[in-house]
């Protein structure tokens, strides 16, 4: 073929190329994809997606565990699940174990409300706010912030005693007879475990008063017009009584005055603690040296208020309790079981 038709077939040839569409792309290899594939197995593999916790699990189960940061790669935790992994049904003692030491935790205080504890049961038994501070989360308010005194209001009407087990008694007295050195009661007072005013009134002595005492008991002629009868009061702080646990300071002073009786096994006198025995230098310590020495507070420096001696005897107690249980199971041992009579003993050699 000659070099002049070459040249014309290859110009026809060009230009019917382009005048066809442009193709469609060609499928990349098969190696490609493999390649693809295998790097995003490997990027799933690297960030596991976080595992569901049970925010509410079904009743009659164990508590679920709160989920650790391995169920979390970031090492974070919403506040849900922090707050509802565990079941309502929650052991105290596995939630707060030194619940004396560091107060009511919020687990503590939501299973005490929903289960219908009461405050004061809820301190008994896991021992929480024995220290003195009334920071908040302490069952225990100082002396300091307490709430004033309500004087001669008789049974406080805004307080429950349905579970009541300690109350704290003082009394203030005023001299009679001669020389006015017998003595008989005037006012009465009572305050429950947490130091709250429980009962408090005047009382108006049978005999003729010789010697108010004013400046330590506090109490005065003009305080007699609106004071209850003996019989009225003693009537109702023995039934405050019954069947409780009675703390005082020198506590048979306060039951002679009010011609009562208590059984000793429900009595628990900071007065004969053997602990507080080296505040007395030999005798009973005061309870104003305890109070200073022991809750770092003066009282009794003018007029004695009888409800301020209470709530510093119930703290005195509640600092200690511990202590005070103990020396209480050393002075009354439970009575051994009785043997059962029966079959003689088989162990026993037979003649």
């Amino acid at each position: 073929m000659a070099p002049q038709e070459l040249s014309s077939n290859w110009k026809k040839l060009q230009a019917k190329i382009k005048a066809e569409p442009p193709s469609k792309p060609q499928p990349k290899p098969s190696g490609a994809l493999k390649r693809k594939a295998s790097e995003s197995n490997l990027k799933t593999a690297s960030h596991p997606p976080a595992k569901k916790i049970q925010t509410h699990p079904p009743k009659n189960t164990k508590p679920q565990q709160t989920t650790t940061k391995k169920d979390h790669p970031k090492g974070k935790q919403s506040q849900n699940e922090m707050g509802n992994t565990q079941s309502s049904k929650i052991d105290p003692r596995s939630v707060l174990p030194n619940a004396g030491k560091h107060g009511v935790s919020p687990s503590l205080s939501l299973w005490a409300q929903e289960n219908d504890i009461s405050p004061e049961d809820l301190a008994e038994a896991y021992q929480l706010g024995l220290g003195s501070s009334g920071r908040a989360g302490s069952s225990v308010v100082p002396l300091s912030d307490q709430e004033p005194a309500r004087p001669n209001e008789g049974l406080a009407p805004d307080i429950s005693l349905d579970k009541a087990k300690y109350l704290a008694l003082d009394c203030e007295m005023v001299g009679i007879g001669e020389g006015g050195h017998d003595s008989a009661l005037a006012r009465v007072s009572l305050v429950d475990f947490h130091g709250r005013q429980v009962y408090d009134s005047f009382v108006r002595p049978k005999a003729r008063v010789t010697d108010w005492r004013t400046e330590y008991s506090g109490v005065s002629s003009k305080n007699m017009s609106t004071a209850r009868t003996f019989e009225e009061v003693q009537t109702q702080v023995a039934e405050l009584l019954k069947g409780r646990i009675l703390v005082g300071h020198d506590v048979k002073h306060d039951l002679a005055v009010l011609l009562l009786e208590h059984p000793f096994k429900l009595i628990r006198d900071t007065a004969k603690f053997p602990g507080f025995r080296k505040y007395g230098n030999g005798r009973k310590p005061s309870l104003r040296v305890l109070a200073r020495e022991i809750l770092g507070v003066e009282i009794q420096t003018g007029q004695h208020s009888s409800i301020e001696d209470a709530r510093a005897t119930m703290l005195l107690f509640r600092k200690h309790k511990a202590a005070f249980d103990v020396d209480h199971a050393n002075r009354y041992p439970d009575e051994a079981p009785r043997k059962l009579k029966g079959k003689p003993n088989k162990s026993k050699k037979r003649k």
